[in-house]
């Protein structure tokens, strides 16, 4: 094969996908979600029940949906938000999301772990309490709705 055919076919192996993942970032709104704009949430409609519902909470106010969504710092934070982003765009590409929208149990664990670390003066005494195994608080349990209603 020519030198030359071996430059378009390399050029157009790269340039096709490349060319078609920038348009979709672009028509994605892809650099919303490198911040932490609540509005990201909402880029794609099986999101707007939550944040209608985050409006109208006393979370508003106090924390956004990185704040309560992923782990609070260093790398864990940005591996989670790579995680997330590659779901959900997988999701969405595909149409094979749950309606309503479920929360996994992975990310279930860092919501909880949000919960502890904001609220912790208030729930110290549950969380220390006699014969509790570590990560037995489930603050989801019985606040289904913080962050997400008008009760939370």
């Amino acid at each position: 094969m020519k030198r030359a055919n071996l430059v378009v076919l390399f050029a157009c192996l790269l340039g096709i996908p490349a060319g078609v993942g920038a348009f979709t970032f672009v028509y994605a709104n892809g650099f919303s979600y490198l911040s932490t704009d609540p509005r990201a949430c909402v880029n794609c409609h099986i999101m707007n029940d939550q944040y209608s519902g985050w409006l109208k909470s006393g979370h508003r106010h106090t924390a956004t949906c990185v704040e309560c969504h992923l782990p609070h710092a260093g790398f864990a934070k940005w591996a989670a938000k790579a995680d997330h982003g590659f779901r959900h765009s997988a999701a969405f590409t595909l149409q094979n999301f749950k309606e309503p929208i479920e929360i996994t149990p992975r990310d279930r664990d860092i919501v909880r772990e949000n919960c502890v670390r904001c609220h912790e003066a208030l729930v110290d005494a549950v969380v220390d309490a006699p014969g509790r195994t570590h990560g037995g608080l489930d603050c989801l349990h019985c606040h289904t709705t913080a962050g997400h209603g008008a009760g939370g």
